[in-house]
C-alpha cells in the first residue's frame, strides 16, 4: 500500500486520552479529518465485497472485512483491529460470526429461545475501543443552558442521579435481510451489508440514568430551539474515503417520553457490567429504535435544532421505495427509519426440515414491535393463533418469544408462516417483495419457510417409516431426496390395485 509522503502517522492520527485505548477524536479537528482522508484516497483497498449474486460462505466468521481492516491499517489503527477480535473471542465466542471486522455476531437459534431474556446479538459500525471508567467522562453541549462534563462515577451515584431499569429488545433494522437477498438483491456498503438471517435481535435488561435527568439535572435543561440530541461514540467509522466518530440522533421528544425512561445512558446490562462489545463503559439504549441509534461507547451528547449530520443518520438507515436503486437512489428520496415495524420469526423448526409427526407440528419464535407497541397476537398457519399462556410476558419494548402446536394433516412440501399483530392493530406485509427495499432493511413481511411433512397418524405413512427402519433407511439417517433401496409395493399387491381401479376405462 502506497503511503502519503511526510505524514507521520502515529503522531497525525495517534490516541490522545490516558486511558482511552482505540479511541481517536476525528469530529473536533477538521484539518486531522482532511488529512486522513487524503491518506485514504492515496491508497487502494481490496474491492467492497459482493455477496449478493453468490453463494455465501458457510465459514465462521463468514464474511471478512478485509476493506475496513486496511482502512484502519493505512492510519495506524492496526491495534483497534487486534483488540476488537481479541475481544470478540473473549466475550461472544458462540455468536456466529457473520463479519470479523467491523464485528457482526448473530445469535444462534437455540440461544434465542432459551429464554426472553439473552445476551443479545452484537451489531458494530466499527472496532471496539477500550476505555478505563475509571477516567472516562460524559461530555454534553451544544443548545444546552450549561455544558459539563461528568465521570462515570458520578453518573452512578443515585444521589446525583435517579436510575432506573428497563427491559429492551434491541433490533438491528437488517434482520432477515437474507430473504431480500434471496429474492432480489439491493444495496451493498463498504461496510457490508450482512446478510442476516433471524438472529440479529436480542433482549436484555438495562441499568442506567434516563438522559432526560441528566440534562435537567447537570446541564439546566436545554435550549428553546433544541429538538434533537446527537449520541457520538468513541469508535471510527468510515464513509466514502472519510472518517468521523459514529454519530447518531434521536428526538428530543423521545428523549422525554414515558418520564425519560425510553432513551437511558446504561453501565449495567441483565444486571452485570456493560461488557464491551455492547458499548462499555457507557452507552445510549434508545427503546423501540433500530439498533443503529442505540450508541455503543457515548461519550459526547450536543444538544441539536436538526439531526445529526452523522452518516449513519443521514446516509444510511434509509427505507426507500421499491422504485428506488442504483439507477436513482439519493439521500433526500429514502426516509430514516426510526421506530421498528412489527416483526416476527420462525426460530424452529428450520427452513427446508423434514419434520415426523402425529398430525401437529411444533412452531416456536419471536415476535416484536417497535414504539412503545406491545405484541399483541401472534398467528400461526391458517390464522391459528398462539395461546397467550405459550407467549413470555408483554413489555412495552421487548418481544415475546411463543409456541404453538399447530395442527398439520398434510403430507409432502409444505410453507409455515408466521404473522404479528400488535396493541395498535399494525401487522405485517404478506411477502417479502411487499416490503424489499433497495437498502435491504426492515424484512418486516410475515415470515415464511418450508418444511417437508410426514404423518405418522397415516397407516399408509406409518407403514413406510417401518420399512425404512428395517432396511436401515431411517428418515433421519438419510436425505430426504436419497432413493430408498428397495421396492416400494410387492408385485402382487401392485396388481390387485391396479387391476381393481384400471388405468384406462374399459369402454
Amino acid at each position: 500500500m502506497v503511503e502519503v509522503q511526510d505524514i507521520d502517522i502515529k503522531t497525525a492520527f495517534g490516541e490522545e486520552r490516558l486511558g482511552w485505548t482505540g479511541y481517536v477524536e476525528w469530529e473536533q479537528y477538521p484539518e486531522k479529518k482532511a488529512l486522513a482522508s487524503k491518506v485514504l484516497k492515496a491508497n487502494k483497498f481490496t474491492p467492497i465485497p459482493e455477496f449478493q449474486f453468490v453463494p455465501i460462505p458457510k465459514t465462521n466468521p463468514v464474511l471478512i472485512g478485509h476493506r475496513w481492516k486496511e482502512y484502519h491499517n493505512v492510519l495506524g489503527l492496526q491495534g483497534i483491529v487486534d483488540f476488537s477480535w481479541e475481544t470478540v473471542q473473549r466475550e461472544k465466542p458462540d455468536l456466529i460470526h457473520l463479519l470479523d471486522f467491523p464485528y457482526n455476531g448473530e445469535t444462534r437459534r437455540e440461544q434465542i429461545m432459551e429464554g426472553k431474556i439473552t445476551d443479545n446479538n452484537v451489531r458494530n459500525h466499527g472496532g471496539v475501543p477500550d476505555i478505563n471508567e475509571d477516567v472516562f467522562e460524559l461530555e454534553i453541549a451544544g443548545l444546552v443552558n450549561k455544558p459539563v462534563k461528568i465521570s462515570l462515577k458520578d453518573l452512578k451515584d443515585p444521589t446525583k442521579f435517579p436510575q432506573s431499569e428497563v427491559t429492551v429488545t434491541l433490533q438491528c433494522s437488517g434482520t432477515r435481510r437474507i430473504e431480500q437477498i434471496n429474492e432480489y438483491p439491493g444495496d451493498g456498503d463498504e461496510l457490508i451489508n450482512a446478510p442476516w438471517g433471524e438472529g440479529a435481535i436480542g433482549t436484555a435488561v438495562y441499568r442506567g440514568v434516563p438522559l432526560k435527568k441528566v440534562l435537567k439535572l447537570a446541564c439546566g435543561g436545554v435550549l428553546p430551539e433544541c429538538e434533537h440530541l446527537e449520541f457520538i461514540g468513541a469508535d471510527t467509522y468510515f464513509k466514502k474515503n472519510n472518517v468521523f466518530n459514529y454519530a447518531v440522533s434521536a428526538p428530543l421528544r423521545k428523549v422525554r417520553a414515558s418520564s425519560g425512561t425510553e432513551v437511558l445512558l446504561a453501565w449495567e446490562m441483565n444486571g452485570k457490567p456493560l461488557p464491551k462489545m455492547h458499548g462499555a463503559p457507557l452507552r445510549v439504549v434508545v427503546a423501540g429504535y433500530i439498533g443503529a441509534r442505540s450508541c455503543k461507547w457515548v461519550y459526547k451528547i450536543n444538544a441539536l435544532k436538526e439531526p445529526s449530520m452523522g452518516p449513519v443518520q443521514r446516509q444510511e438507515y434509509l427505507y426507500f421505495t421499491p422504485q428506488i436503486g442504483k439507477q436513482n437512489a439519493k439521500y433526500s428520496n429514502g426516509f430514516p427509519i426510526g421506530n421498528m415495524p412489527v416483526s416476527s420469526a420462525i426460530i424452529f423448526p428450520l427452513d427446508k426440515q423434514t419434520i415426523v409427526h402425529s398430525g401437529k407440528i411444533t412452531m416456536q419464535g419471536w415476535a416484536y414491535s417497535g414504539g412503545g407497541n406491545w405484541v399483541q397476537r401472534v398467528e400461526g398457519r391458517c390464522g391459528t393463533a398462539v395461546e397467550e399462556e405459550d407467549m413470555t410476558t408483554k413489555y412495552y419494548h421487548a418481544w415475546r418469544l411463543w409456541k404453538i402446536d399447530l395442527p398439520v394433516d398434510a403430507e409432502g412440501w409444505l410453507e409455515l408462516c408466521v404473522r404479528t399483530w400488535d396493541s395498535s392493530n399494525n401487522t405485517e406485509p404478506t411477502f417479502v417483495r411487499s416490503a424489499w427495499n433497495w437498502d435491504l432493511h426492515v424484512t418486516s413481511s410475515a415470515h415464511r419457510i418450508k418444511v417437508y411433512s410426514i404423518n405418522t397418524s397415516r397407516p399408509a405413512t406409518a407403514k413406510r417409516l417401518q420399512e425404512l427402519e428395517e432396511h436401515g433407511q431411517g428418515i433421519h439417517t438419510q436425505s430426504l431426496s436419497y432413493p430408498a433401496e428397495f421396492t416400494l409395493e410387492p408385485e402382487a399387491e401392485y396388481l390387485e390395485q391396479y387391476r381393481k381401479f384400471p388405468r384406462e376405462p374399459a369402454c
